[in-house]
């Protein structure tokens, strides 16, 4: 009995060994627990609705952090789970989002800036003034051509420098 209890003893220590000593299993991440939509993220779009609450988490059961109060305002969809985007506003801010309460169409916002932002009638810095934009107003986003892109509000159209905008990336190509 003594020599099985040896034996014992010397089979429990190599199971130790190999189970301290074995790699670890390897667990594949499933990124589309994080991305449902398939789209890319981080991405922009903008608020469907003039009234849009923003939560502390992916639910309704999670309290209402603010309330955004103007349909066409550009986020930056940092997260997804479920039917919720997490997004980041301008100023840096963070929440939940229904995804109902947002819309692919691209808006911009003018940057905080010193002096207003020309809107020109071309993609040129030389360009006819078309109107002047302060900072905070909301465009629609039609098109970029390199550092230009063009926008519309109120009724006027022009270009106005991609770095004076929030709601599109710098690299980003949109048309």
């Amino acid at each position: 009995m003594g020599k099985k209890l040896h034996f014992i003893v010397l089979l429990v220590s190599l199971l130790g060994f190999v189970v301290v000593f074995a790699p670890a299993p390897s667990y594949a991440i499933d990124e589309t627990a994080y991305n449902n939509s398939g789209l890319p993220i981080p991405r922009y779009v903008s608020l469907r609705s003039d009234k849009v609450f923003v939560r502390t988490g992916p639910a309704q059961r999670y309290p209402i952090k603010w309330v955004f109060q103007r349909a066409g305002l550009p986020v930056e969809i940092i997260q997804e789970f479920d039917t919720w985007r997490k997004i980041r506003d301008i100023d840096g801010e963070e929440g939940w989002i229904h995804q109902s309460l947002l819309s692919g169409k691209r808006h911009v916002v003018i940057k905080q800036s010193k002096d207003v932002i020309i809107l020109r009638r071309d993609p040129l810095a030389d360009a006819r003034p078309v109107v002047a934009l302060e900072p905070k107003v909301v465009a629609n986003l039609k098109q970029c051509v390199d550092v230009w892109c063009e926008l519309k509000i109120d009724g006027y159209e022009g270009w106005a420098e991609r770095k004076m905008l929030w709601g599109i990336y710098e690299d980003e190509k949109f048309d």
